[in-house]
Parts: structure tokens; C-alpha cells; sequence
């Protein structure tokens, strides 16, 4: 996500920190790039002009020309005030008796259904006991979809006959909920133009019968510029409490985050960022500028990390690490393991440093690079895996044939398997290096 706006950002930032002295000139000019890529990426005008404007007071300043790296300088500046652009870390306001009632709306088709799903999911990982509400008796086969992935994520969807208007549906769900002893209740409704009047009363009926804690705008971030003006109107009529983007892996651009907030003062508190159930997580706007900006985002991996990886094999492995003990069996383990964190592409534009090598792999490079590193590991017998010093030519043969691949790849494999043993044993002999290890794997 952000590619396209981080790319631009970067080449600026790399012209900026070849230079020993930063001039007005060199400021502005740096900043007239700026301008352009974050209208390609479909920022708010007003908000690139205020944005701008606060970076180029800065800039300017006495915090530039006194600093030995002027170039950095600026760019630390950029990242603050792109933080304060994006506001502060929205979190749902869930005090008070139970149930909290949370409702969802926004246009057709920004994912308001499978968005309802996951923060089931996630609401539900925290502790709580939430029901989904199938409100949404316009589009065909929306409650069966609710109702399907109620069933598929074993959350309890509560649904009626499509004849049944809408708010008493919702004002019906909350009764059963307080019968029920359930925390959470999500209202599922249906998606409307912000321009048609009376689907905007309906909603606003729904909110005045069930008095919902959260109502929180799904967000489309491929909308791109229409989003402002979306978000905008939904918060004058039903007066939001917070903003979900989905879709964003799909943006390249990323200017709907950054405007959004911006134009509406209303917080971001999740982000949709694959298909998958799981794939949705909090809203954090000092890692999304890090992002941004090409900075990496250490913090959402050792997240990934941490809910992806099984702790005892994990810790088990690091061990190994460290005793510079690791074979062929563990690191095809580990191979195992990252797959579950997702595409490797994505895991790498979170290590700072290496954002730019991402952008050079596709998900289908990296999987199938995955896939084979697979077949040649599991070809190998377990005695080889433990001991690769036996893999002589008629073994290679062997496993080559065996994994579909060339015996010049088994060659490769083993030479970067052997590379990595002795960095992670010149690793281990340092004492904060290893330190850290063990806190990345659990280990304190």
C-alpha cells in the first residue's frame, strides 16, 4: 500500500540528503516535488496547502541549518507533521454497560459486510462476546453472506425477514443481545448514497432506536478524492465516531487516509488490508507514516510475529540460532512460519532498509521462490537436514529430481544456508544482538 506516494517521497528525500547545505531554494524546490506526488496520490488540496505550509516553516528554520545532516533533518520534519496530519490513534469507546452497540455504514460496496465480520473476529479475540446484525434488506443475498460468514468464523448473526424494516431489526437485535449476555452488537447496515435523502433518514432512525456507542464509516481508500466528501456528509448527518479503510492493500496512492482524517477531524481506527479474516489491525499513525515514507515498520512486524509464530518453536529456533546449532530442518520450520505472516514482499517493506528490495518482488516471485526452497528441503532425506555436509553429487541428483529442481539450485541453497549460519554465529557473539533475538521470538 502507498507505493506509488512512498516512491515519489524517497527520491525526493535521497536528492535532499546528497546535499551538505540546504538552500531556501533547495527547500522549495524539494517541496514543490512533495506537492505534486501527494496530489497524484489524491490528497486533499486544502490539506497539502496546510501541510505544506507547516513543513516549509520548519524547514527554513533553525532547526535545518543547524543540524549536520540537514537532508534527515527535513525529513524527520515531514514525518512529524505528517504524523499530525493523520491525528491521533483512534480506539473504540466501549465504557459503560453492555452491550455496546456499534454501527457500520457507508457507500455500496466499500466492504461493510466482511468488515463487520472481522471486527467480530477481532473483538471477540479480545475477550468479548459479540453478535453480528444482518441489517441490510436492500442487496440480494446480504443477509446470507452475513449469515455465511457468521457461521464460518462461529459468531452469532442475528437476522430477520427482509420485509422487516431495517431499525427494527437493529432495535430487536438489541433486545435479543441483552437476553443473550452478549458485549458487542454490530450492525450491518445497508450501504447508501450520502446524496439520497431517504436512505440517510433510515439510518438515522436506527441510530435514535438503538443510541450505538461507535458509528463507524467504512471507507473505500481506492475512492481517493470523492472519500472526502463521503466522509463528510455522513459526519454531518449521523455525527461519526470513527472512520475503517478497506481495501488498502489495493491503494497504491494512499491519499483517502491521509485526507480523510484531515478534512473531517474524525479518527481512523482500523484498516482493512487483505482478504482474509484476520488481515484487518488498528490504526496506528506513526507506524502508517513510517510507511510512508520508507521508514519500515518494525513494531506491526514483531505484532505479525508474535500472533503468526508458534512461541515454543519459535523460542526453540532462536536457540538454535544463537548456538549457531540451526540445519536444514529448522529452516524449513521457519520457512513454514513466515508463510502464515503473509506475502514476503509485504513482511519485507516492514524491515526498514529494505522497502525498496519489496517493491522488486511480486507475491507470485516470492511464493514460488517459497514453494521451491519447500520441495528441495522436504526432498532431502532427515539426516541430510541435520547434517547438509552429506549432500555429495549423487545426493543432490537425487533431491533435484525428487523437487523438480537443478542441481545447481540445490548448490545455491546450501551456499545462502551456509552464509546465514555464519552471520547468525558472528550474531550470536554479540550480547545486545542476542539479547534482542530472544525478545523478538518471546523470549525476555
Amino acid at each position: 500500500m502507498f507505493e506509488s506516494l512512498s516512491d515519489k517521497l524517497q527520491a525526493v528525500f535521497d536528492r535532499l540528503n546528497k546535499r551538505g547545505i540546504l538552500t531556501e531554494q533547495d527547500v522549495d524546490t524539494a517541496l514543490r516535488e512533495v506537492r505534486l506526488a501527494l496530489l497524484e496520490a489524491d490528497v486533499n488540496f486544502k490539506v497539502v496547502k496546510d501541510f505544506l505550509a507547516r513543513v516549509r516553516a520548519r524547514a527554513i528554520g533553525a532547526e535545518v541549518h543547524k543540524s549536520l545532516t540537514p537532508g534527515q533533518a527535513v525529513v524527520k520534519i515531514v514525518h512529524d507533521e505528517l504524523l499530525a496530519t493523520l491525528g491521533e490513534p483512534g480506539k473504540l469507546d466501549l465504557g459503560g454497560p453492555a452491550p455496546h452497540v456499534i454501527m457500520l455504514v457507508g457507500l455500496q460496496g466499500s466492504g461493510k459486510t466482511t468488515t463487520a465480520a472481522k471486527l467480530a473476529l477481532r473483538l471477540r479475540g479480545n475477550g468479548m462476546r459479540p453478535i453480528l446484525v444482518a441489517a441490510d434488506t436492500y442487496r440480494p443475498a446480504a443477509i446470507t453472506q452475513l449469515e455465511q460468514l457468521g457461521k464460518q468464523l462461529n459468531i452469532p448473526v442475528h437476522s430477520e425477514d427482509a420485509k422487516i424494516p431495517p431499525p427494527k431489526i437493529c432495535q430487536n437485535a438489541v433486545t435479543h443481545a441483552v437476553q443473550g449476555a452478549y458485549d458487542i452488537v454490530i450492525l450491518d447496515t445497508a450501504g447508501r448514497l450520502q446524496i439520497d435523502d431517504t436512505m440517510m433518514a433510515e439510518v438515522e432512525r436506527i441510530k435514535a432506536v438503538t443510541r450505538p456507542q461507535e458509528i463507524l464509516l467504512i471507507a473505500d481508500a481506492m475512492t481517493g478524492q470523492e472519500a472526502v466528501n463521503i466522509a463528510d456528509t455522513f459526519n454531518k448527518r449521523l455525527g461519526l465516531t470513527g472512520l475503517i479503510l478497506t481495501k488498502v492493500d489495493g491503494d497504491a496512492r494512499g491519499g483517502a487516509a491521509i485526507s480523510m482524517r484531515a478534512v473531517t477531524g474524525v479518527p481512523i481506527k482500523f484498516m482493512a488490508v487483505g482478504e482474509k479474516p484476520d488481515a484487518f489491525e488498528p490504526f496506528y499513525p506513526d507506524r502508517l507514516a513510517s510507511r510512508i515514507l520508507g521508514m519500515g515498520d518494525v513494531l506491526s512486524l514483531i505484532e505479525k510475529a508474535q500472533t503468526s509464530f508458534d512461541e515454543v518453536e519459535a523460542a526453540k529456533a532462536a536457540e538454535k540460532l544463537m548456538s549457531a546449532k540451526f540445519d536444514l530442518e529448522d529452516f524449513l520450520n521457519q520457512i513454514r512460519q513466515i508463510k502464515k505472516m503473509g506475502p514476503l514482499n509485504d513482511v519485507l517493506a516492514m524491515i526498514p532498509g529494505l522497502g525498496k528490495l519489496s517493491k522488486d518482488l511480486t507475491p507470485d516471485m516470492t511464493d514460488k521462490q517459497m514453494k521451491r526452497i519447500e520441495a528441495m528441503i522436504s526432498s532431502m532425506t532427515m539426516v541430510e537436514r541435520h547434517n547438509p555436509d552429506l549432500l555429495n553429487a549423487s545426493r543432490k541428483r537425487r533431491v533435484a529430481k525428487g523437487s523438480g529442481t537443478s542441481v545447481q539450485e540445490i548448490n545455491q541453497l546450501i551456499v545462502q544456508f551456509r552464509n546465514m549460519q555464519k552471520m547468525m554465529k558472528q550474531l550470536s557473539t554479540n550480547p545486545r544482538m542476542r539479547g534482542g533475538l530472544g525478545g523478538l521470538f518471546g523470549r525476555r
